[in-house]
């Protein structure tokens, strides 16, 4: 029997790894998949995983309709999925059009709500990504770039929820060429998506233009380096996070609004947290809901000077008022 390529067992490791995880009682896993070279080889290993740990597994590919012939594509996929045993299979259409942000934001928002809700109507136990190390590396680059915080920083997590469905990345520390190499050994034909290269994009340019230059000057091991760094930054901003939930519930804890003198004993990196959190539970949208509306609220805690409202997203009021902060009811 022909030794098995060794990209092909770091993945199916991976998936085991990323299964061995998910309660046993639980329903399918669904694999995203594209039709990439990525997504693919993950696919392909979790056709041959799953079964073997005793968990069913499907897959969703989903039809952007953003360029010719995607429907034929999706199907294509889809076919394959099923001759490699894998059922549930869905091919879902989404209209990416109308959604706020960006094409790239508006594409992954209108296929994370077909996965999850593909996921909620099979019961599934959770939906596996294909992201790799290298999609990790450049995440953290784009986060550089745009300013970003540890949230942003931490790139990509392993595990995340979305209207309750677990969002699996097995191959965060799995290469995009481990993924190529591990197609062509099970003689797979990836789809290129002309999207990856478009220069329009700036996730593509980052990976044409920025990425090498980094591995040329820096070594390969600067692609590793970003992505522990991903790694060790996220573990910090949980522990950030679980700091600063149990301070605003101790914030909150003499009535209406968050004490002053509760915020103000805080260390900034825990105080800010809890002040974003609040802005979310009073309403403001995540994605509209700055670094700058975070500063003008703290600046209430810690620059008080007698400076009217803040005013943030989602038509809201915050002011300072006998040793609290206040949400303003507009009416």
């Amino acid at each position: 029997m022909a030794a098995l390529a060794p990209p092909v067992a770091a993945i199916r490791i991976a998936v085991r790894r990323a299964l061995a995880g998910l309660p046993g009682d639980a329903g399918p896993v669904l694999v995203a998949c594209s039709g990439g070279a990525d997504s693919l080889a993950l696919a392909a290993a979790t056709a041959f995983v799953a079964p073997r740990a005793g968990r069913r597994a499907g897959l969703v590919t989903v039809d952007h309709g953003l360029q010719a012939g995607s429907a034929e594509r999706a199907e294509a996929v889809a076919r394959w999925a099923r001759e490699q045993g894998l059922d549930p299979v869905d091919a879902v259409a989404v209209t990416v059009a109308g959604r706020p942000g960006g094409p790239e934001a508006a594409a992954r928002e209108a296929r994370y709500t077909a996965l999850t809700a593909a996921a909620r109507h099979h019961g599934a136990a959770a939906v596996l990504l294909g992201h790799t190390r290298d999609d990790q590396a450049e995440t953290v680059l784009l986060a550089l770039a745009r300013g970003a915080g540890p949230h942003g920083l931490a790139g990509m997590p392993s595990r995340r929820e979305r209207d309750g469905v677990p969002l699996l990345r097995p191959l965060l520390e799995i290469t995009r060429e481990q993924t190529r190499k591990a197609c062509a050994a099970l003689g797979l034909t990836p789809w290129e998506d002309p999207h990856n290269a478009d220069p329009a994009y700036a996730r593509a340019r980052v990976r044409a233009d920025v990425l090498p230059v980094l591995v040329r000057t820096l070594g390969p091991g600067v692609l590793d380096n970003l992505a522990r760094t991903a790694r060790l930054v996220a573990a910090d901003t949980a522990a950030l996070d679980d700091l600063a939930a149990a301070a605003l519930a101790a914030a909150g804890d003499a009535g209406p609004g968050l004490s002053i003198t509760t915020l103000a004993a805080l260390p900034e990196a825990v105080r800010t947290r809890v002040l974003h959190a609040w802005a979310r539970e009073l309403g403001a949208p995540p994605a509209a809901l700055s670094h700058r509306h975070v500063a003008a609220l703290d600046a209430l805690v810690t620059e008080w000077r007698g400076q009217g409202a803040v005013h943030l997203p989602g038509a809201i009021r915050v002011v300072r008022r006998e040793g609290s902060l206040m949400p303003v009811d507009p009416h």
